[in-house]
């Protein structure tokens, strides 16, 4: 049985070289850059105004107050978007709006609460304030000069940075290519949901939870039929799948009982087992492998320990598949409200709840066929075999919703 950052590095070391594609830049969000990207321009292009007021030369209104203001003569007018064929000269300004360009001679902007126009002499202004190079001015190239990195390869496409990249005059950006992931449910027991309840039967939830989780890491949910408890019926499901997708995550049928056959069908149909047991509660039976290029992850069937081993071992291979820089769940810092306690021999990745100010909490009974306590869970805390972390202790929350 391996420890789990064993099992998580050779999971990792299996994952192949991303390759890339080229999107446009409306259709990236959320995927991994593939290659480093510089700004082909200075941001802001130019300098321009940060409000609406007055053009000026400092020097002109270095000594101005409201008792004693600065008489200048109003020498244009730019609109954003506009530009001055002429310059600023000593005694003169131009009016300026937010994001117009700064006209040449200009060094300073006064806004315009510190300004007054006579009714009798709309061709002057009056400065009520000094100002000093520099002031209310965005320079060129002050956010972002050209040449620079402005989004790095394995970095996510947030709403920021694809913002900072349209900026920049990019329509398209080459990211990692996402693989599909097929979903398999196996047991005899499982129905679809939307069917009248057979005696002795269940309705089937993990394949729907796993596509959310699938998705939200990149890759291509393909969701195949239930599997009955047949070894036939197994090697055909994965046979199928593991050569329609980039990587099969199975659930149930990895344990030890005559009635799990996801490992020796896996073996019937060529592939091979790299493990199939990790140190970690909830989630111990897990196996893992690889036949003819596609990945096998083999999740318990209990839907607590799918998700969690799926969160732990499967989404840092389909995020490392597309070329993330980094592909752990967020670290957050929280401070236990209650305690909680493990008794047994094995690591318990417990499912809790934080709340906005930090405050964590279990999130119920922590059992692995107890789906309330993951639809109450936003994290999981590590806690280590025959441990008792007592309330008020600080400790990391691997968030996830």
């Amino acid at each position: 049985m391996l420890e789990f950052e064993e099992a998580l590095a050779r999971v990792l070391a299996a994952v192949p070289a991303t390759t890339s594609e080229y999107v446009s830049l409306s259709g990236s969000a959320g995927r991994v850059l593939a290659e480093q990207v510089r700004s082909p321009i200075d941001l802001p292009v130019f300098d321009n105004s940060a409000m609406d007021g007055y053009g000026l030369r400092a020097a002109d209104v270095a000594s101005a107050k409201p008792d004693s203001p600065a008489r200048l003569r109003l020498a244009g007018r730019i609109a954003a978007g506009e530009v001055l064929a002429g310059k600023v000269t000593a005694g003169t300004c131009v009016r300026l709006f937010t994001g117009s360009p700064l006209p040449a001679g200009a060094d300073a902007v006064v806004m315009q609460e510190d300004t007054l126009v006579e009714p009798g002499a709309p061709g002057e202004v009056l400065i009520l304030a000094p100002a000093v190079p520099g002031e209310n001015v965005r320079s060129r190239g002050g956010d972002v000069k050209r040449g620079s990195t402005i989004v790095s390869a394995g970095e996510f496409l947030t709403a920021g940075r694809i913002g900072l990249l349209a900026a920049a005059g990019m329509t398209g950006v080459r990211v990692g290519r996402q693989p599909t992931v097929g979903l398999l449910a196996t047991g005899s027991e499982l129905q679809e949901p939307g069917q009248p309840l057979a005696p002795g039967r269940v309705y089937e939830s993990n394949r729907l939870a796993l596509a959310v989780l699938t998705g939200r890491a990149g890759a291509v949910p393909r969701t195949f039929p239930l599997v009955t408890d047949e070894l036939a019926a197994t090697s055909r499901a994965l046979e199928e799948a593991c050569s329609q997708c980039d990587a099969v995550v199975t659930t149930g049928g990895v344990s030890v009982g005559e009635m799990d056959f996801i490992r020796r069908a896996f073996e019937q149909t060529g592939g091979e087992l790299e493990f199939w047991k990790v140190a970690i509660k909830p989630g111990r039976p897990f196996a893992f492998g690889r036949r003819r290029g596609a990945l096998l992850f083999g999740l318990p069937g209990n839907p607590v320990s799918a998700l969690v081993t799926f969160l732990l071992l499967v989404r840092p291979a389909l995020l490392r598949w597309q070329g993330a820089a980094n592909a752990s769940l967020p670290v957050l810092p929280g401070v236990l409200a209650e305690p909680l306690v493990n008794i047994g021999g094995r690591r318990h990745f417990m499912r809790v709840r934080m709340d906005s100010a930090g405050k964590v909490y279990s999130a119920g009974v922590q059992a692995s066929h107890i789906l309330s306590s993951v639809a109450a869970a936003n994290g999981l805390v590590d806690v280590p075999p025959d441990t008792t972390l007592s309330a008020s202790a600080t400790v990391s929350v691997l968030h996830w919703d």
